[in-house]
């Protein structure tokens, strides 16, 4: 997969920039040769820098060219340039031309490519000197307060120019003002990201419809590793609304894309705790329910049933015993008074209240009935809320968690009293239920079906829970619910 040559497009002929291309105002030199040394691209610095026409180069041998001008350090270093796939860079002192040359080789396709630069060499004075030396400015400034690379591509050509040290300073690959071959850049796309872009950029020059191409992709950098970028570029149309150039900047957004994937990676990590955690309360749920109808079980068939037993027992007694029959009538009147009693609270248990009482008073009539079975004292102090500013939902959520705690409390502390205080500050209300039981280790409590279903409600009204108790000294249990007013 590569971009391929562009052909001339139909439609409204478009405007563009038709200026020279970077190759030929800024002061480098450049050439290109093929396998057998023929060259193949001469610039007009090249022909300043090293005194010879493209015109009377082009299409002939470089080595023939310049036998015995050429040093021989130049000769070995592009022959071994040929089978490296990374750029190489060297100084070398050109005695005939009288300076040291900076240059720069890179192979890609068949073909050797050489930037180079005179440091000692005096270019042509005038109107065109004096414009290189602005653009040069100019495009050493703008990457200098800027971390995008700057480049021009020749679609003909087939030849990207990296402008300036941006590629160096970003990918610290050895290229600065150079000519790179296009395969160079494709080679280095991250294999997953290259389709993508290539077939995307390839739609957008044949269709001819867009000025602009924008993509973000991961570009490999010297050391192997890739960095993200965003690439921004102008497309430039030739008369014949073709497709010639494209000028833009690649920019490094590692860091940004590096933050936005942990944040992607956090929230889905958010995520499956939240549904771990859902998973949790819904099976704790489940098991509450199973217990309470095994408890409900038990109570049916261990206490009302033998009661109901003894109530039949004393009836059966009743229609042959003359003489104890008051007793026994009563005695059996007794029983299923009892057995009404405990179903009624049972009831009361499992149904869900109406409110219509209030809040404040169904917390009393379900303390006043666990007194009546129970030794334990029970305080309930609420203070600073009207049940009128809070809503069925909510009121039945502190009653259920209230219930929920009682019932713990009963079960598991061993206390012998316990305090319920219910209190409003500012737009939060403060429910805290505490004992003097024999307390808790708060990491195995933390796994409790009561106190995950008690997290559970307060959860539903985005509400937090919080738990202090150590073995022996008693347990408190603070929830804290957000209040907005009845809705």
């Amino acid at each position: 997969m590569a971009i391929k040559p562009i052909s001339p497009t139909n439609g409204v002929k478009k405007a563009g920039y038709l200026g020279k291309p970077i190759t030929e105002i800024i002061t480098n030199g450049f050439l290109t040769v093929d396998q057998h040394w023929t060259v193949i691209y001469w610039n007009k610095a090249a022909e300043t820098l090293l005194g010879v026409p493209a015109v009377d180069i082009i299409g002939k041998n470089l080595w023939e060219e310049f036998a015995g001008a050429i040093p021989v350090d130049f000769y070995t270093i592009y022959h071994n340039a040929f089978i490296q796939d990374i750029p190489a860079h060297f100084e070398e002192y050109w005695g005939k031309m009288g300076a040291w040359f900076d240059v720069i080789t890179y192979h890609c396709d068949d073909t050797l490519s050489v930037s180079f630069r005179s440091r000692d060499h005096s270019a042509h004075s005038g109107r065109l000197q004096q414009k290189s030396k602005l653009m040069n400015e100019l495009y050493q400034f703008v990457t200098e307060v800027t971390n995008d690379c700057l480049w021009e591509w020749d679609l003909h050509t087939r030849e990207l120019f990296w402008i300036d040290g941006g590629h160096k300073r970003v990918f610290g690959y050895q290229i600065v003002n150079a000519l790179i071959p296009q395969s160079f850049w494709e080679n280095h796309l991250h294999p997953n990201d290259k389709v993508r872009i290539l077939n995307r950029l390839n739609k957008i020059l044949s269709e001819g419809s867009d000025s602009i191409w924008e993509d973000e992709y991961r570009f490999q950098r010297a050391d192997g590793s890739y960095a993200y970028v965003h690439d921004r570029a102008h497309i430039i149309y030739d008369g014949d609304e073709v497709a010639c150039r494209m000028i833009g900047a690649t920019q490094d957004i590692t860091v940004r894309k590096s933050a936005e994937i942990k944040l992607l990676e956090s929230e889905k990590k958010l995520v499956r705790e939240r549904l771990t955690r859902q998973k949790e309360m819904t099976h704790a749920v489940l098991v509450a329910q199973e217990n309470e109808r095994s408890e409900i079980g038990k109570e049916l068939h261990a206490n009302l049933n033998q009661i109901l037993g003894a109530a039949k027992l004393y009836i059966e007694m009743a229609k042959t015993d003359e003489e104890n029959r008051e007793m026994c009538l009563e005695k059996s009147s007794t029983f299923i008074v009892n057995v009404i009693e405990e179903i009624r609270r049972i009831s009361k248990t499992l149904s869900t209240p109406g409110m219509n009482m209030g809040l404040f008073d169904s917390i009393k009539i379900l303390l006043d009935d666990l007194i009546m079975i129970h030794t334990i004292k029970i305080e309930f102090k609420e203070a600073g809320i009207n049940e009128e500013d809070l809503d069925e939902r909510l009121q039945l959520t502190i009653f259920r968690i209230v219930q929920e705690q009682l019932n713990n409390i009963l079960k598991h502390a061993k206390a012998t009293c316990a305090t319920i205080n219910l209190t409003k500050h500012r737009n939060k209300i403060i429910l805290h239920i505490s004992d003097n039981g024999n307390g808790c280790n708060i990491l195995e409590e933390e796994k409790g079906l009561g106190i995950i279903n008690i997290k559970s409600r307060a959860e539903l009204y985005h509400g937090r829970v919080t738990v202090v108790s150590k073995p022996g000294e008693g347990y408190s249990l603070k929830v804290v619910l957000p209040f907005n007013g009845r809705t």
